[in-house]
């Protein structure tokens, strides 16, 4: 490694120099360094980050903090719409917010995925308000009301309908490799094993 005199940055031969306007003949010229060790989050690079989400009242709903951070390969689906939007261009060690309208993360509330349903059709295990079962057709349900007769059960996603705010910490952003992409998610550590 070397010390470029013009910029008295290090360069390792990889950066790109750009002249800004006002260098020239009798005038010292200066330059930029774009930093090659800066990628940015974008389609079929992996991500690792750290993450707190509340709701709009503040009440903690998931958090990364104690675990080893999440990562993902972006761009493919495998986090919500509004949150790949929000860590769209973001780069390691950068932390920001992002706020998710319902309709950018869990959907809104669909009052028709809301049935009552008779109790025998949970045989002899309790039911309680709160509860999640999976269905025939493999889709998970809660339990919103527990009668004497009829068991009230939502189909929606626990957070429809609920604007979500992520506080984010960029921990990694690296390029995926061919197996990843055509997987269409993260092998190793922090992501799937084959």
């Amino acid at each position: 490694m070397s010390l470029d005199p013009l910029a008295g940055v290090p360069f390792n031969g990889a950066c790109k120099f750009y002249r800004h306007p006002g260098g020239g003949r009798g005038k010292k010229d200066s330059f930029t360094v774009e930093n090659p060790n800066r990628m940015k989050i974008a389609k079929h690079t992996v991500a690792s980050i750290h993450y707190t989400l509340t709701n709009p009242e503040g009440q903690v709903l998931d958090s990364s903090s104690g675990r080893d951070p999440l990562t993902y390969l972006h761009g493919e689906g495998n986090l919500i719409v509004g949150m790949e939007e929000g860590l769209e261009g973001k780069v390691k060690g950068e932390k920001f917010s992002i706020k998710v309208s319902p309709e950018r993360g869990y959907g809104v509330k669909d009052d028709n995925m809301v049935q009552k349903v008779p109790r025998s059709a949970f045989g002899q295990q309790p039911v309680e308000k709160g509860m999640q079962f999976s269905t025939n057709q493999g889709s998970v349900v809660t339990v919103t009301h527990v009668g004497l007769e009829e068991v009230t059960v939502d189909a929606n996603h626990p957070l429809a309908g609920v604007e979500l705010h992520f506080a984010v910490e960029v921990m990694e952003v690296r390029a995926a490799t061919a197996d990843e992409i055509s997987h269409g998610h993260v092998h190793g550590p922090g992501g799937h094993h084959h």
